[in-house]
């Protein structure tokens, strides 16, 4: 009996002491969750959108590379410089080829040549020469006299000039030389003479009365000293001009002494590429924008 009461009593105790080690472990997972941080636990429903109900949304901008804007803005911008460009440029030439048009025409004049007209020469070859050969080609004649001794060479030296840079562009202009000093200017003195310019010149001459005609035609100024003698040295007084005929043998322009050799060739070149023949420009005249050329 006294053993079944000691065997009880030791079993109390045991237990007893058992208890704080259980209690210790238990209180140590306790202050190990409390001090674990608290995860909020996610939500399982959606936030309210801020978007009226029943209002379209836009849709949503595509987006660009800044790059590829760039680069269409700069090909635009090309684009118009070039289109402006051109038609700025197709204007002006327009512009300036109208002007040298109405310029020609009024010097050609209505009916009767202003300048210019028949005539009947002798070149430095000795064969006939006439206003009809003027026609097939643009010409360009000059008046002058070979005992010049200093305006006529400097003129002939640059209408040599001249001619050679015309045939850089193919235009190939008959150059006339025309005596205003028959009585000493035989054929075969103007021949010799001109061969010291330019190889492509054509010198006429003639009676006194066929040059005094053809020098009023063109309106050429030219005199001699009176009461000369027979070998007596003089000089002649005369205007200086370069006289554009078209090649239908109509007077377009005259260029003076003004010119350089390379103005006097922009301005022939501005007459070739505008001239029309005499049936086209009368269509011109004739068509609803010929008031353009009146």
């Amino acid at each position: 009996m006294l053993n079944q009461r000691l065997s009880a009593a030791l079993s109390v105790s045991r237990v007893f002491r058992a208890a704080p080690l259980r209690s210790f472990t238990l209180s140590s997972r306790l202050q190990q969750k409390s001090a674990a941080p608290e995860t909020p636990e996610l939500s399982s429903k959606k936030p309210l959108s801020r978007i009226a109900v029943g209002v379209n949304t836009p849709p949503k901008a595509t987006a660009t590379p800044s790059g590829s804007l760039e680069f269409a803005s700069w090909k635009a911008i090309v684009l118009l410089l070039v289109t402006g460009g051109g038609f700025t440029w197709f204007f002006s030439r327009e512009k300036r080829r109208l002007a040298i048009q109405k310029e020609a025409e009024a010097n050609r004049g209505v009916g009767k040549p202003l300048i210019g007209g028949p005539f009947n020469l002798v070149d430095h070859n000795g064969n006939t020469f006439t206003e009809e050969k003027l026609k097939g080609k643009f010409s360009l004649v000059y008046f002058g006299f070979t005992h010049c001794p200093d305006i006529c060479p400097d003129e002939l030296d640059k209408m040599g000039l001249m001619l050679d840079e015309l045939k850089k562009d193919n235009i190939n202009l008959q150059p006339i030389f025309i005596t205003c000093d028959p009585a000493r200017d035989s054929p075969e003195i103007i021949k010799e003479y001109l061969s010291e310019f330019h190889e492509d010149l054509i010198g006429l001459t003639g009676e006194y009365n066929e040059i005094k005609s053809v020098c009023k035609r063109y309106r050429v100024y030219f005199s001699t000293p009176p009461d000369l003698k027979p070998g007596q040295d003089y000089l002649v007084d005369h205007s200086i001009f370069f006289y554009l005929m078209d090649p239908e043998g109509n007077f377009i322009d005259a260029l003076g002494r003004q010119y350089e050799a390379d103005g006097a060739v922009a301005k022939i070149k501005e007459h070739v590429a505008s001239y029309l023949p005499a049936d086209q420009r009368q269509q011109k005249k004739e068509a609803w924008y010929g008031f353009l050329f009146k």
